[in-house]
């Protein structure tokens, strides 16, 4: 089913396409026709219509999960309750803009939790303390293990916590320990999306260190679309800290998009900002884009800019699809000319979009071996 999808650079929600809106959760979901025969149920996505619809799948996963666990079979309960919150995720976005929302969203944590209960080891809910506030994160470890190198999870701009287990699990299928926390400005993160909020992070950082089981020396980070911006701002903020990191995509680095790039660029945020996700009668979810408005962005989020780019002289994997139309690949080029010769690497695949979301089982097993290989040598 997953090579008859077509491909489209796009943000369309009304169909299921490989680089298109669906992107984010596809790699979640074993059935596609399920998810392709409730898209075609969606007239709209206000959130009268869009909630309830991914509501009654979501209740129909979570129920064949309750009676597999109640027959043991765990691992396939597992499953169930996973494809459950990935629907309750998709209910949700572009995050808790309304009550309903946030209640859904509220939804989709509880049974992830529930998910997380068969899980061992554990996950294990803790508070990451910044400047007086507190973050909620996940955090794993494997079991009896001391001096263990640790990996920091960083989410993006719509997707939370909840949607990063997969990668949590990796980490743990590499002797790695785990934490991972929502992005600025979403979920359980109480700071704003500004670039001084990566003091956030960096706490994030320092919880790690002060773990008794983790190697403060033995610290990377993970991260993918806006995570993927964080994770290399991170490690220009925090260079002493942070001693790999995996980007998978990431904008803006320093790179600047040629003219037809930004056109393009521009044209996807405009397609985007058509639709409503909140209420009927809501203004569109996302404000309108110009290359103005881009260019401006820019300037504020540029490494350079920053005053970072020279700092960042970790090993570093960088992915991405060749045909990303929100992260142009040039920004991968652009830190590979602008740093050492040395401990840089960039995997491109050749027929994907955003994140290469296609080809998340190769990329996404290969990024935690490396970690795992760079960090037990730092």
């Amino acid at each position: 089913m997953e090579d008859k999808i077509k491909f489209s650079a796009g943000e369309n929600p009304y169909i299921v396409e490989h680089g298109g809106f669906y992107r984010r959760w596809i790699p979640m979901l074993p059935d596609l026709e399920d998810l392709i025969t409730t898209v075609k149920k969606i007239t709209t996505t206000t959130e009268e219509i869009w909630i309830p619809i991914w509501q009654e799948i979501a209740t129909k996963h979570e129920k064949h999960g309750d009676l597999l666990l109640k027959n043991g079979n765990q691992k396939e309960a597992y499953s169930e309750y996973m494809i459950s919150k990935t629907y309750l995720s998709i209910a949700r976005y572009p995050g808790e803009i309304t009550p309903n929302k946030k209640k859904v969203s509220e939804e989709c944590a509880r049974v992830y939790r529930k998910a997380c209960e068969i899980l061992d080891p554990k996950v294990e809910i803790v508070e990451v303390d910044c400047s007086g506030k507190k973050i909620l994160c996940h955090y794993r470890c494997p079991p009896k293990k001391k001096g263990v190198p640790a990996v920091l999870i960083m989410c993006g701009a719509d997707m939370f916590k909840e949607d990063r287990g997969w990668a949590s699990q990796h980490a743990i299928d590499n002797g790695l320990a785990s934490l991972v926390m929502d992005g600025p400005g979403t979920g359980e993160n109480p700071f704003p999306w500004e670039p001084e909020s990566v003091k956030a992070w960096m706490a994030a950082i320092d919880y790690l260190a002060n773990r008794p089981e983790v190697n403060n020396n033995k610290i990377g980070a993970f991260g993918i679309s806006r995570g993927g911006y964080s994770v290399v701002q991170l490690a220009g903020s925090y260079p002493n800290m942070v001693k790999a990191i995996v980007a998978n995509a990431g904008h803006p680095f320093g790179y600047e998009m040629t003219e037809k790039e930004l056109e393009d660029f521009v044209k996807a945020r405009n397609e985007r900002a058509k639709h409503v996700f909140g209420k009927i009668g809501d203004p569109p979810s996302f404000p309108p884009w110009t290359v103005e408005k881009e260019k401006m962005l820019f300037e504020k989020w540029s490494l350079k800019n920053l005053g970072i780019l020279d700092n960042i002289n970790q090993p570093m994997l960088m992915i991405n699809g060749k045909k990303d139309h929100l992260a142009p690949i040039g920004n991968i080029y652009f830190m590979l000319e602008n740093g050492p010769a040395y401990g840089r690497e960039a995997r491109i695949y050749a027929d994907a979009g955003h994140c290469a979301f296609k080809y998340q089982s190769h990329w996404a097993e290969a990024s935690f071996e490396w970690l795992a290989e760079k960090l037990n040598r730092a």
